[in-house]
């Protein structure tokens, strides 16, 4: 007698993106927002959990509010160490619906196709969604999934201080997701992740997945420039110590020189420029931007970030102004597991997929779990490459094609455990 073949149900995939969609919405400005641990992601957290009971699945929660939702296997020597696939559900604000949910929730309908069939997986299967993987209220981003892989120090995130100045520790107790697992106690035999693309390549391309082999390096940092405030109408620019005019400076030098030396590679991206006392007549006397470089790379990553140094203390020197910088995130580029990626493109072209190997220009949880498991991750197109942006769109199809390639993985690699 053949054993049950799991099948994918395509029609509540997408219904459950619909309604997790549903929950943070701002009619209003579009989009939806569930910034992590707030009112809005304990919701989203709820529903995950319910979803997660519902198909009979073990919900368990660590201590920095990652929750799992476990599927055993067909034997206890099975449950050892399970595939985990997973994601994140939290959002930045007037967000799309696709971003990070689309991985967690493929990962349920993995777990749904195995119940729905009967067949009982011969490794244990675990959803997961990390906690806070946008960093948009603490930093830094990918929170959930650098604590659960050791990278970062359990006590050191749950005293971060948000940008609203509460303690990340508080806010998970009074949402309810302080739970008591120890972060990494489940070690994942292999970690998966299906995310949208947020990029253009697949869809300039007319490539439906994505096979992910890396995944860049990133470096922030916050910069700070002290000048003088002045009269914009009094003050000779030769005796000017214009904080504005350094900070402009060092986003045209990212630009000519840092990106130029290596076009096709790095990125260099000034997000944020804050000017005091922002006044049309005074000279600025405070600068603080941001910078995000970035390449897959790592020894490139850290040219950039060297040249970007050199022209801080150049530019201090001729303008007369201080300059401090403060790291606030450092993340070396990561090579994915090959044999995960092999397999990846072995069920696209199995299923007659269109695909492509490629890098991800954003961080994933899937880059901290490599620390712990072989990882690899798997893209489908995103319509004209936005992500972070209530217009953010993949089609049903391709999202129902994106979480077949997924399942026949997972079968694929539970049938040689």
């Amino acid at each position: 007698m053949l054993a049950p073949t799991p099948t994918l149900d395509a029609g509540r995939l997408l219904e459950q993106i619909r309604l997790l969609g549903e929950i943070g919405a701002d009619a209003a400005q579009g989009g939806r927002t569930r910034i992590a641990l707030t009112d809005a992601d304990k919701a989203g957290r709820d529903q995950l959990a319910q979803w997660m009971r519902e198909l009979g699945l073990e919900v368990r929660v660590d201590r920095i509010g990652n929750v799992f939702g476990i599927l055993r296997a067909a034997t206890h020597a099975g449950d050892g160490q399970p595939l985990m696939i997973g994601s994140h559900i939290d959002t930045v604000r007037n967000a799309g619906a696709l971003d990070g949910c689309y991985g967690v929730l493929a990962g349920l309908a993995v777990a749904r196709a195995y119940r729905t069939s009967g067949a009982a997986p011969r490794r244990a299967i675990v959803v997961a969604a990390f906690t806070n993987e946008e960093g948009v209220r603490f930093q830094p981003d990918m929170m959930g999934s650098l604590v659960y892989a050791g990278a970062l120090d359990l006590q050191a995130a749950l005293d971060t201080v948000g940008t609203d100045g509460t303690r990340l520790g508080d806010e998970l107790a009074r949402i309810g997701y302080a739970g008591d697992m120890e972060p990494g106690a489940i070690v994942p035999h292999e970690y998966l992740e299906l995310h949208i693309e947020q990029g253009p390549v697949l869809e300039a391309e007319g490539r439906l997945i994505g096979v992910v082999e890396n995944l860049q390096g990133i470096s922030w940092q916050k910069i700070t420039i002290q000048g003088t405030a002045n009269h914009a109408g009094t003050t000779p620019t030769r005796l000017r110590h214009d904080a504005g005019y350094a900070a402009c400076a060092v986003a045209a030098f990212l630009r000519d020189e840092v990106v130029a030396a290596a076009p096709d590679t790095t990125l260099a991206t000034v997000g944020s420029l804050r000017l005091e006392p922002d006044l049309i007549n005074v000279i600025a006397r405070k600068a603080t931007l941001t910078v995000d470089l970035r390449d897959p790379d790592e020894q490139r990553l850290q040219a950039a970030e060297k040249r970007l140094a050199g022209f801080l203390a150049h530019i201090a020197e001729r303008e007369g102004v201080e300059i401090e910088t403060e790291r606030l995130a450092r993340f070396e580029p990561v090579v994915f597991d090959a044999g995960l990626a092999d397999d990846i493109e072995a069920s696209a072209r199995r299923l007659g997929f269109s695909h492509r190997r490629m890098t991800s220009g954003a961080g994933h949880d899937a880059q901290m779990i490599t620390r712990i498991a072989p990882a690899a991750m798997i893209f489908v197109p995103s319509l004209g490459g936005i992500s972070h942006n209530p217009r953010e769109h993949t089609d049903d199809e391709q999202l129902a094609q994106g979480a077949q390639v997924l399942l026949d993985v997972v079968q694929r690699r539970l049938a040689h455990t």
